[in-house]
């Protein structure tokens, strides 16, 4: 794949999957949601959260179609960087909302509903990367879109070693086609101990390469962190929740369909992967 046509699949992600949220937002989808994020800013002493909840999905909606239209006309990039910016401040500000961590285990950095905000860290090197492509070099591009992937993959990827989220995740492993046998081989902690340790392990090997500008490591680092976030997308259809005849997606989907950013990002790692030359070994 082309660096240019790496470029549009990129773009037409992040956009499809923006419009996609602010559109299930505007039909009413995952209100608890949106209104524990407004919340936070307390503007709903303001505005009636009916009013703020459509303001709230028009402007994911508007972002997306910025993103898509900046593909055609280049005057939109930076309005386009500015949106995704401010988007991914709004969320993640709000994990300095107390009820984004889990209280009963001291709060942070035990997370909870946090979870889905920390994904908006991948929007970041995405937009710099959609406004400023050839303003640094490919191997900066890798670094920075290698930090929200270290982000999400240790953080969640630790969590798999509490009870808690072993729990939390059985009614997706134990409908899934692929990770079903987990659960015949190995106990729930058991099989979220491993999965804890894949995350870990690819995400290590995946920086490793990167650090050290080896191909091989980077590719098989992006391989094995790939499998995790592609793993996560068949979730909308094996388990309840990912889509809603009326909202379009619903929770599961809400939280899974972000795992697309951070396919976006190692789609950018792998454009500097293959700039890289595999050692040559010497006789």
């Amino acid at each position: 794949m082309s660096h240019s046509t790496n470029y549009k699949v990129i773009a037409f992600t992040v956009a499809l999957s923006l419009m996609l949220l602010g559109s299930s937002f505007i039909l009413g989808g995952n209100l608890g949601y949106v209104e524990k994020a407004l919340g936070f800013y307390s503007l709903n002493d303001l505005y009636s959260m009916q009013s703020l909840i459509q303001v709230f999905g028009l402007f994911f909606l508007m972002t997306g179609i910025s993103v898509g239209a900046a593909l055609f006309i280049t005057q939109l990039r930076r309005p386009q960087f500015a949106l995704l910016v401010v988007l991914s401040g709004i969320m993640l500000l709000t994990l300095f909302d107390a009820g984004r961590w889990i209280a009963s285990h001291g709060g942070f950095p035990v997370i909870g509903s946090g979870q889905g905000i920390i994904k908006y860290f991948a929007l970041l090197p995405l937009a710099f990367y959609l406004c400023f492509t050839k303003r640094v070099s490919a191997r900066q591009h890798a670094i920075l879109n290698y930090i929200p992937v270290a982000i999400v993959l240790f953080w969640i990827g630790g969590m798999k070693f509490l009870e808690l989220e072993a729990k939390a995740i059985v009614p997706l492993v134990e409908t899934s086609p692929f990770m079903a046998w987990l659960y015949q081989v190995f106990t729930i902690q058991q099989a979220s101990d491993l999965i804890g340790i894949y995350d870990l392990g690819f995400a290590i090997l995946l920086g490793t390469g990167i650090w050290l500008g080896r191909r091989n490591l980077v590719l098989i680092g992006i391989a094995g962190t790939g499998a995790v976030f592609t793993m996560t997308q068949t979730f909308l259809f094996s388990a309840d929740g990912g889509f809603s005849p009326t909202t379009l997606i619903d929770g599961l989907g809400l939280f899974i369909i972000k795992d697309l950013w951070f396919i976006c990002n190692l789609a950018i790692i792998f454009d500097y992967a293959r700039k890289l030359r595999t050692p040559k070994v010497e006789n």
